[in-house]
């Protein structure tokens, strides 16, 4: 019997252009729809905060509830502490290589003394060469451990950014804690409680821009040939007996493909199968509800 009554609702929205229609204009029925979304859980927890309650309205970026993060946050400290823990291992290259720096400063001017005194006849070649030897070691003493603090710190520094990416993997979970509008609206439908135990992927309410909301109607391949994206559109909305309302909308999306007919829906044509899908955006005065059957009419003259 619903379904029936659907149908004869249908039918209904679709002869109220019907009644005084003319070839030059282009009409179909369909249904009013809202953009919906369903919040869902991105956090194991505990739901510790839950103040909404079905038809609220909703701002987007509103904090809607909390989930239990304290798991979470011991983890981060956790990380936090290993971080400070790592960089107390980093060496102090300056102050490790100081010594032989200075080392090398000394032998250096020592090399030169016995080289002038070596031209004077004053010192042997063999003092000079030893004086050159020692300097040579000392400098590859220093190369070798400057290369090793390198890679002791290059190691230190890669074992900091795995920890750094692990804090911000474990920020990006404690914000989502928070469960938070993402558009502004009404509460259609709140499937989960206070208390409840929240898990990936639970549905926790239902949200629709109920301001702006939209036709979805069908129209024949005829039909079709004769709309295009823009333009303004007449709609009425049925209330069943009381009186209909008329809105001005505008044509939004044509669907690229065919489907056929769905039972619900009545076109002018009944000899067509195929029909394409259109939506009409329209601004919603509070009286145009989800689900509401209506009609629309495109002059194209």
């Amino acid at each position: 019997m619903k379904k029936i009554y659907l149908i004869l609702v249908a039918i209904s929205a679709f002869f109220l252009f019907s009644c005084d229609s003319s070839d030059k204009e282009i009409y179909a029925s369909g249904t009013f729809e809202a953009r919906e979304v369903i919040v869902s859980s991105r956090l194991n927890g505990e739901i510790l905060e839950l103040d909404i309650t079905e038809g609220d309205t909703v701002q987007s970026g509103q904090i809607l509830g909390i989930i239990d993060s304290v798991q979470l946050e011991l983890q981060k400290q956790q990380l936090l502490s290993s971080i400070k823990s790592v960089e107390a291992r980093r060496p102090d290259m300056n102050a490790q290589l100081a010594p032989l720096s200075q080392q090398i400063r000394t032998a250096k001017k020592e090399e030169q003394r016995i080289k002038s005194l070596f031209k004077v006849g004053a010192a042997t070649e063999k003092d000079y060469d030893d004086m050159y030897a020692q300097l040579l070691s000392f400098e590859k003493q220093f190369a070798a451990l400057e290369s090793s603090l390198k890679k002791s710190n290059n190691g230190i520094s890669e074992d900091l950014l795995s920890l750094d990416i692990q804090v911000k993997l474990i920020d990006e979970q404690i914000g989502y804690s928070m469960i938070t509008s993402p558009l502004g609206g009404r509460i259609l439908a709140q499937y989960a409680e206070q208390g409840e135990f929240a898990v990936p992927g639970k549905a926790i309410v239902k949200i629709a821009d109920l301001n702006k909301m939209f036709l979805r109607a069908y129209v024949t391949s005829a039909q079709l040939t004769d709309l295009k994206l823009g333009q303004s559109v007449t709609l009425v909305a049925d209330f069943g007996e009381k009186e209909n309302r008329y809105y001005e909308g505008t044509l939004s999306w044509i669907s690229d493909k065919s489907e056929f007919t769905p039972k619900t829906v009545q076109t002018r044509d009944e000899r067509s199968n195929l029909v394409y899908a259109v939506k009409v955006d329209v601004e919603n005065d509070g009286y145009l509800k989800i689900g509401m059957y209506g009609g629309m009419k495109i002059s194209n003259e």
